[in-house]
């Protein structure tokens, strides 16, 4: 690796980052000094401080200036694998990625040419000549990531010497770790959790196989298997009994499924860990459900101004019931969670009963169900009106009693929030008929029935316009999207802002049934479900699916989206 001739390093770098469009030259300048002599993160210094607008420009042009070869997306061949030629402790501590592409000499990436402890490993380790090649940071540590796994270095570690371990060996692994050890296999679980809150994932799942050991993360509702160091299965039982261990569970018993919460503080913010472990017969999964402690408000939801208007409302209401249905994983108890961050105030005192407690809520008393000592829903919701609250959420209306007992608070002053599981607004009704609740008493106590779907938000860095072809006028009428809007219309292309997916978090789409008088009349005399759903759209009631057209057209998610959270029976004609 050549080193620098052309000046001091601040210097030349200070002249990449200005070839990269970096603006403000003092700021780059203070951050380089203050680094201390001879340090070698001045690169990661300059690109955590976000002073380099253009990654490329800034190491095509750093490049040119030590006088190495640059390539912005090279490739990474899997055989030979980087792992094969560079063990992971190497290329993880010095972020370099050894290739050698169609058999040619070896070449090593690197985004630091003046780290000299990675020059004098480079030496050490080869015996065969090699040459250095420059890449942009974001694309060696994703190339990392890809070839070694998650928590590879840590793992390399705690691996030596047991790959060949005898399977009665392992489960009783986690009880001879030595201190080294088992600060190490914390690291990998902490590595684990970190990749996890790094790719936005909300859940992550450790799933013993037959003869391996996979982890993956549910990311913007789709499940994606995360790269994991060969022979990770060898660390199985160490690494399930240090996530038991952190969730205070029993780490002795294996037959039983066991629940339990972890708390976690990484890069200065705090996040709750639900814990799940089912038996299986290759072993203990883990299921890991992430949920970070931020603010959530209605602006954040991504409503309109529509139907935040319409939803406010609903929340100045003194009493009554209001219900969000949906099936499981839509979303219904981070909507829930956001109406009550809105009506916390100290004038109102805010009790909820849930299954379990997902988010804890500063200035909200929250109850979680224990059905092994009879606190059910039921149980525990008699409880709460004897209490004096204003408003109260149940976590799910499961069974006529609970239903019974929130219908009853509502009809003596308080607002109810709580969940169903039905397919659209409308359908919640016809669910309370089915539950056996008279219609006077649903029709007298509910204020408004939400449903609601999470889709997938475009990537902002990489959606592009949906060639004409692509969706005839004729299929656009048939969906019920506007054909006038077709050019709107937007698809997602996938770039390294979203791992090559297209999109990038998600968006809820609601509909609104308003409990009208006109609607009180319809469900007292049990009309069908059909005419209710029309009174509802005469009335004002925008159906998911054309709400979701109204997304499409604005360019925030794509109709195959839609389609694919929507029934078809949702459409306007």
């Amino acid at each position: 690796m050549t080193h620098a001739a052309a000046g001091p390093i601040s210097q030349i770098l200070s002249a990449a980052s200005a070839a990269a469009g970096a603006e403000d030259a003092p700021a780059v300048a203070q951050t380089l000094a203050d680094l201390p002599p001879g340090s070698p993160g001045a690169v990661d210094a300059l690109l955590d401080a976000s002073l380099v607008p253009d990654e490329p420009a800034f190491f095509a042009a750093l490049a040119a200036s030590v006088q190495l070869p640059f390539d912005p997306t090279p490739a990474v061949p899997h055989d030979p694998s980087p792992r094969s030629i560079l063990p992971a402790r190497l290329a993880l501590r010095h972020r370099i990625l050894a290739t050698r592409p169609d058999l040619a000499p070896l070449t090593l990436l690197t985004y630091d040419p003046f780290d000299l402890e990675a020059r004098q490993m480079a030496g050490q380790t080869f015996d065969e000549p090699f040459t250095w090649k420059l890449a942009p940071r974001s694309f060696i540590m994703e190339a990392l990531r890809d070839s070694y796994g998650v928590g590879a270095a840590r793992f390399d570690e705690l691996v030596s010497g047991k790959a060949d371990a005898e399977p009665d060996a392992l489960r009783q692994e986690v009880t001879v770790l030595e201190d080294n050890e088992e600060a190490t296999i914390m690291s990998f679980v902490n590595q684990i959790f970190s990749e996890a809150i790094r790719e936005r994932a909300t859940d992550i799942h450790i799933e013993p196989l037959e003869n391996d050991l996979r982890i993956r993360y549910r990311v913007d509702g789709s499940l994606n298997e995360v790269a994991v160091p060969p022979n990770v299965r060898v660390l199985q039982n160490a690494l399930v009994s240090r996530l038991k261990i952190m969730a205070h569970l029993d780490i002795a018993e294996r037959r039983l499924p066991q629940d339990g919460r972890i708390n976690l503080e990484l890069d200065g913010r705090r996040y709750d860990v639900r814990i799940a472990t089912i038996p299986s017969v290759n072993g203990e999964s883990v299921s890991l459900r992430l949920l970070g402690r931020e603010r959530l408000d209605l602006s954040g939801l991504g409503m309109d101004d529509h139907l935040e208007a319409r939803i406010r409302s609903l929340l100045a209401l003194p009493n009554g019931i209001i219900l969000v249905t949906g099936p499981t994983g839509c979303g219904k108890s981070s909507t829930l969670y956001t109406f009550l961050r809105e009506l916390n105030t100290r004038e109102r005192r805010i009790v909820t009963i849930e299954d379990p407690v997902e988010n804890k809520l500063d200035g909200v008393v929250q109850i979680a169900v224990k059905p092994e000592i009879n606190l059910t829903f039921a149980a525990g919701l008699r409880s709460i009106l004897r209490g004096d609250p204003n408003v109260i959420m149940v976590g799910e209306m499961r069974d006529l009693e609970t239903t019974e007992i929130a219908i009853r608070g509502a009809l003596t002053g308080h607002l109810v929030f709580s969940t169903l599981h039905t397919n659209d607004a409308v359908g919640g009704i016809s669910r309370l008929l089915d539950m056996g609740i008279e219609p006077f008493l649903i029709a007298s106590s509910v204020r408004a029935f939400l449903a609601q779907r999470l889709v997938r938000r475009l990537c902002p860095a990489c959606r592009q316009p949906a060639p004409p072809e692509l969706y005839p006028r004729q299929y656009l009428e048939s969906l019920g999207f506007p054909p006038d809007r077709k050019g709107s219309i937007l698809v997602p292309a996938g770039c390294r802002d979203c791992r090559g997916t297209g999109y990038r978090g998600r968006m809820a789409i609601i509909e609104v049934c308003a409990i009208t008088p006109e609607m009180q009349d319809l469900i007292t005399a049990r009309a069908p479900a059909s005419a209710m759903r029309a009174k509802a759209i005469a009335e004002g009631m925008i159906p998911m699916r054309e709400y979701g057209w109204a997304k499409v057209a604005a360019g925030e998610t794509t109709i195959d989206e839609v389609i694919a959270v929507t029934a078809a029976g949702e459409q306007i004609t």
